[in-house]
């Protein structure tokens, strides 16, 4: 087996990994960052290890993720519903997990939506949350990833583009649509976050193929969901911790990436010394078993500018013994050259 975790959250703000980690014991995780040899890695890896240029094309590979029949050929934009949090120093998007529609509410909210953007494309939904437009053609469009402007300042031109403008004025008028929708005002009056906007992103078709190395992928994310329905390979639920498998896995462990988002350190504190104890420990153990030929942990910041980086840990690196294992905080060091 080779196994390679993939972590979103694992990697935080300098700032706030030395204020979250001065106590904290993982010794595992600490071997890995002392003993591990560290292995060259673009922050947006995904796309490579699949044999793709970035962007991924996000909304096809959705659809992809949920149909038999995938939607070669054409174009398709996510439109997520998502709350913009209005505050005295600006407006911020807000974790749209949270918003935790039930099925009912998003088919509500899609289906009064939907023929606003009748004349740009056909929307449909993939899952609660997530909305996606079969375009009529192609837009001219510059937008950002949402999952990169989670918690962050919402730049009002965008959509940008020479499409932008009028995809801005959908988007307006899908605004004062929701406001005074029923769901929406239920939502308010039992305290729940309301969906006050939609977020476009991952324009894009379906690529003809997808290559990898990974000959199986332990994910819920829709969006390896997809990739592996295009490239043939099983994509499988992760199991609660590690489990022996063999070839070439990638398993996606996301249990530190909304405590990360959140930045709520007590949160992370405990999903991190949970992934030691189910993930880490025994995957090194089977690597001196040798039932493991090597572990290969991708660690990735979500917070601020994206990053990511690889260790790589062999049978032959746990007996490097002149190497201390390191204090957690050289996780801070990893986004920096070598």
């Amino acid at each position: 087996m080779q196994l390679t975790l993939f972590v979103p959250g694992l990697l935080l703000p300098r700032e706030v990994l030395s204020d979250t980690v001065f106590d904290l014991s993982a010794p595992t995780l600490s071997l890995i960052l002392g003993r591990g040899r560290r292995l060259a890695l673009e922050p947006d890896w995904l796309p490579a290890a699949f044999g793709l240029a970035p962007p991924l094309p996000v909304a096809a590979l959705r659809q992809a993720a949920v149909k038999a029949d995938r939607p070669a050929g054409k174009t398709w934009l996510c439109l997520d519903p998502v709350h913009l949090r209005v505050a005295r120093e600006g407006v911020t998007l807000a974790d749209p997990a949270r918003l935790d529609l039930t099925e009912e509410e998003d088919v509500a909210l899609r289906e009064a939506v939907r023929p606003l953007f009748a004349e740009v494309g056909e929307l449909c939904g993939s899952a609660p949350g997530r909305w996606e437009l079969r375009l009529a053609a192609p837009l001219a469009l510059a937008t950002r990833q949402l999952p990169e402007a989670i918690g962050q300042p919402v730049d009002p031109g965008l959509p940008g583009g020479a499409d932008g403008r009028l995809l801005r004025r959908l988007l307006a008028e899908a605004q004062t649509l929701l406001h005074a929708h029923a769901v929406n005002r239920r939502r308010d009056d039992l305290g729940q976050p309301t969906v006050n906007s939609l977020w476009p992103w991952g324009q894009g078709a379906l690529p003809a193929a997808v290559a990898t190395d990974f000959q199986a992928v332990w994910s819920r994310d829709p969006l390896l969901v997809g990739l592996c329905a295009l490239g043939g390979i099983p994509c499988l639920a992760p199991p609660d911790g590690f489990q022996l498998a063999g070839g070439r896995v990638l398993a996606v462990v996301d249990a530190l990436e909304r405590p990360a988002l959140a930045l709520d350190a007590l949160a992370w504190r405990e999903a991190l010394q949970a992934f030691e104890r189910d993930w880490l420990a025994p995957a090194v153990a089977t690597l001196g078993a040798g039932c493991c030929r090597e572990l290969r942990l991708v660690g990735a910041r979500i917070n601020g500018a994206p990053a990511a980086a690889r260790l790589c840990l062999a049978r032959r690196d746990t007996w490097r013994f002149w190497r201390r294992p390191a204090p957690l905080t050289a996780l801070a060091d990893l986004t920096e050259p070598a």
